[in-house]
């Protein structure tokens, strides 16, 4: 197999999954309305609810569900080899993940952009959208936790890119002002966005930010201690990202985003169609290959090994399907969205793209990953896990855009290392933004009982600080191939619950008939898949201190409220559609 196959087999398969499958869910499912107000307009207040131009709340959209989760997730599951991680990812985006964004933030719309978990409140019981907010808000720890790790160790090796990320948020917050306060011309602002976007690239490359001599060298004192730098200027920034208003950084952040999304996709995607290089890392290694990671006595790291079923769902989380997009779709891009028909690029066709970013990743580790492991394909089962990983990608795509646009490696890697970085920020803000939510909506509860307490509970920043600081606790000891198959666990199963609150949507108040299976079937499959997932991680993966109580214990918590939450939906589906009719939006 080479890489142009590979490539432009995936194009093919999205592009004609998105213009058939696609526009019937839009038509046959959704009803989508072109003439229907949306809530950004019938509820504009200029904080949340604000229409957005279709590719400003594209780039917003795939940005805040990318995040390092396309990247992360394929990089590590190529020790089960690089077919069993593609299959993954091809047939979860079309099935699942894809179906799964755009219901969730069509049903949002409909519902004046409330949240998937009030909605599953109502279609099925109070009770249920109490449970849903304790596990989302569990879900979204795990999350911060996650990003904040991987975030903290790019910027820490390749500080090149820790120099271009910053002073990429400074031009958000100016291309934000130049189109929100001074109303340039669209066009105009977006060509001086690009410019400074492209300089903030070269000043990175001539002045890298460095905390500590050494730090690269991930082996090393000194890279703990720039790490550690890290964690306390992230957790700062999505405290106060969290809390601005969204024209200020994330509508502006997230459109330049995109820019960077496409560049990177087409930039790397021709070069590996036109060099065509030979895969050298192996299709499949074995069944049961050394993946999730846990942490033993001392705090070393202990890979387990793990059988594909059913635990590829807690390494490939946004790749091929992810819970947190159900949150960020019904939670912030439904409150911008200006026309129906805008849902489909936006919530289809952005897991679509994040499909095909996760094709890029596989490919390039599956060509260069023997090269850059130092590893023989018969080795890949049992060491890939420590030589590996988030790494080998970055590597493998700044050496084939070096070999053929004949760029220096230096630029391909700070490049690569700003495409990730610029995701996992957004996503962390994101985050902490929707944890600040589900936590002020679930102690806004105790107001009547106690309303000193509820206040300073709900206040903003005390929202944000907390979901902040614990997730940078969680990061602070553990590296990312430790946080991720927690994160992951609990990101799918969200999913699945997600899926069953769409399907009902979709079976009771849409209406859509046989169409409901196409929601209902994948939504039971995904919930056998990841609850067996979560019990083997209970009981194979090892972990001690801090994490057995933080990781495990919110595992367990996420398993008990996912059989509450299963069986609430059992019992609304038996009721009949015409108890339904007055929750129909």
């Amino acid at each position: 197999m080479n890489s142009a196959v590979i490539v432009l087999l995936a194009g093919a398969i999205y592009l004609a999954m998105y213009f058939s499958y696609g526009k019937s869910l839009q038509s046959k499912v959704v009803k989508a309305d072109p003439n229907r107000p949306t809530p950004a307009h019938r509820l504009y207040d200029g904080v949340d609810y604000v229409p957005a131009h279709p590719l400003v709340l594209y780039g917003h959209h795939f940005a805040s569900i990318a995040g390092a989760g396309p990247i992360v997730g394929p990089a590590i599951a190529m020790a089960w080899g690089w077919l069993p991680g593609l299959l993954w990812v091809w047939f979860g985006n079309v099935f699942i993940g894809a179906v799964h964004d755009y219901l969730a933030l069509m049903s949002s719309v409909r519902y004046d952009g409330k949240s998937v978990q009030w909605i599953a409140g109502k279609l099925m019981s109070r009770k249920t959208g109490v449970a849903f907010e304790v596990y989302i808000w569990f879900a979204l720890l795990l999350v911060v936790a996650a990003f904040v790790a991987v975030t903290a160790k790019l910027l820490t090796v390749t500080p090149q890119a820790a120099t271009a990320t910053l002073l990429f948020l400074l031009v958000a917050v100016i291309l934000g002002y130049l189109m929100y306060k001074v109303r340039l011309d669209f066009k105009l602002a977006t060509i001086i966005g690009i410019v400074l976007l492209i300089a903030a690239v070269w000043i990175g490359l001539k002045y890298p930010l460095v905390f500590v001599d050494g730090q690269t060298d991930t082996t090393s004192a000194a890279y703990t201690t720039a790490y550690h730098y890290w964690n306390i200027i992230l957790m700062i920034y999505i405290i106060i990202a969290a809390s601005l208003p969204v024209w200020i950084l994330l509508q502006p952040r997230d459109y330049l985003n995109a820019y960077i999304l496409w560049f990177g996709l087409i930039f790397g995607g021709i070069a590996f169609i036109f060099l065509a290089k030979d895969f050298t890392a192996p299709a499949y290694t074995t069944w049961s290959a050394y993946v999730v990671t846990g942490i033993g006595e001392g705090g070393s790291s202990v890979p387990v090994a793990s059988p594909f079923w059913p635990t590829i769902p807690l390494i490939i989380a946004c790749g091929s399907l992810s819970g947190f997009h159900s949150l960020v779709g019904s939670g912030t891009t439904s409150k911008q969205l200006d026309n129906e028909i805008h849902g489909l690029m936006v919530g289809y066709g952005g897991m679509f793209t994040e499909g095909f970013l996760s094709t890029i990743v596989i490919t390039a580790i599956a060509v260069y990953g023997v090269q850059l492991t130092g590893l023989q394909p018969e080795q890949w089962a049992t060491e890939y896990i420590t030589k590996g990983g988030l790494g080998t990608f970055l590597g493998g795509y700044a050496k084939a855009v070096s070999e053929f646009y004949g760029v220096s490696e230096t630029f391909g890697k700070t490049f690569a290392t700003l495409w990730v970085s610029a995701f996992t920020l957004t996503s962390l803000d994101t985050a902490t933004r929707l944890g600040r939510f589900a936590w002020q909506e679930l102690f806004s509860m105790v107001t009547d009982t106690s309303k000193g307490i509820a206040k300073i509970l709900t206040n903003k920043w005390v929202a944000s600080i907390i979901i902040a600081g614990i997730g940078t606790y969680l990061a602070w000891g553990a590296g990312y191939k430790v946080i991720w198959p927690a994160f992951s666990a609990m990101n799918q199963m969200l999913a699945s619950i997600a899926m069953m609150t769409a399907a009902l949507w979709v079976a009771k108040v849409q209406q859509a008939g046989k169409w409901s299976w196409a929601v209902i079937i994948p939504a039971l499959f995904l919930w056998i898949t990841v609850t067996a997932a979560i019990i083997w991680y209970l009981i194979y993966v090892p972990m001690v201190g801090q994490y057995l109580i933080a990781v495990k214990g919110a595992l367990v918590v996420s398993l008990f409220l996912n059989l509450l939450l299963a069986w609430d939906f059992w019992v609304a589906w038996k009721r009949p559609s015409e108890e339904y009719a007055a929750s129909a939006a």
